[in-house]
């Protein structure tokens, strides 16, 4: 199930139909094996009703803007697990990275994978934009090598330290890192927000703005979290405006996560 939700997502962009066909099947077998109940299936029939109503009356400015207004709020309450009906499955439960290493918990997370889905259906440029700017070689050379160094940042300020990390749980830890986590956080702060600030406001404020947004999203983690994720937004956030590629942003996204995995305390450091 959660492979067919993973290939869905894969296609979303560029074979639309294909990818909710998948998702159908996807639903239904999360049906079956109780990860979804019948209130996350009233929440689907409130989704296609306001797409509809979308695509039907789309002309209409106060339709549109409306719709956009609903699937946005759609779009945060599934981020933050704010919706009945979700049973998400856990798949890690307080394991530890390294000795110096935090314990650690992972779900899989239909409802926020859902996140794509619900986004496209108000802003069809989700995936590919026309880039806010051509970047050089050479920032873009700037642009991965400030992905390390905002870790080793991290290091300096007494958030982690170093430790090298092969858990046996690598392989669950990319492929949720990748379909359920980074991919829905992209298309919400970069692939949404981003790019609708940029229509109003000049493409740097809406980098900065989206940036912090994604800070302030991590609160719970603690102050120190909330600049450090500001940061990473600002990488990700350049990686979009330059490329134009919500998957660019992604990568960024999980080759942060992954290298703050396989080399420092995950998810942050005991004290």
């Amino acid at each position: 199930m959660w492979i067919l939700l993973a290939i869905a997502l894969l296609f979303l962009e560029t074979h639309k139909k294909f990818a909710l066909g998948i998702l159908l099947i996807t639903v239904i077998l999360a049906t079956y094996t109780h990860v979804l109940d019948w209130q996350a299936w009233l929440f689907f029939a409130g989704l296609l009703l306001v797409a509809l109503t979308s695509f039907r009356f789309g002309e209409n400015k106060l339709v549109r803007y409306g719709a956009e207004v609903l699937m946005l709020i759609a779009a945060i309450a599934l981020m933050t697990h704010q919706l009945p009906g979700f049973h998400n499955v856990k798949v890690l439960d307080q394991v530890i990275a390294g000795p110096q290493s935090v314990p650690f918990t992972m779900y899989y997370n239909f409802d926020k994978a859902l996140t794509p889905f619900v986004l496209l259906v108000v802003m069809r440029s989700l995936f590919v934009s026309q880039p806010s700017r051509q970047a050089l070689r050479w920032q873009w050379l700037g642009l991965v090598l400030s992905v390390p160094a905002l870790l080793w940042l991290a290091v300096y300020f007494g958030g982690l330290k170093p430790e090298r990390h092969l858990p046996q749980w690598l392989i669950q830890f990319a492929f949720a890192n990748v379909f359920f986590v980074s991919l829905a956080e992209e298309a919400l702060f970069r692939g949404y927000l981003q790019q609708r600030l940029a229509g109003w406001i000049s493409p740097f404020l809406a980098l900065v703005l989206a940036a912090l947004l994604f800070g302030l999203m991590h609160i719970t983690g603690g102050i120190l979290l909330v600049v450090f994720a500001s940061l990473a937004g600002l990488i990700y956030g350049l990686a979009w405006m330059w490329s134009g590629r919500l998957w660019v942003a992604v990568l960024f996204h999980v080759a942060l996560n992954m290298l703050h995995l396989l080399f420092f305390t995950y998810p942050m450091l005991r004290h």
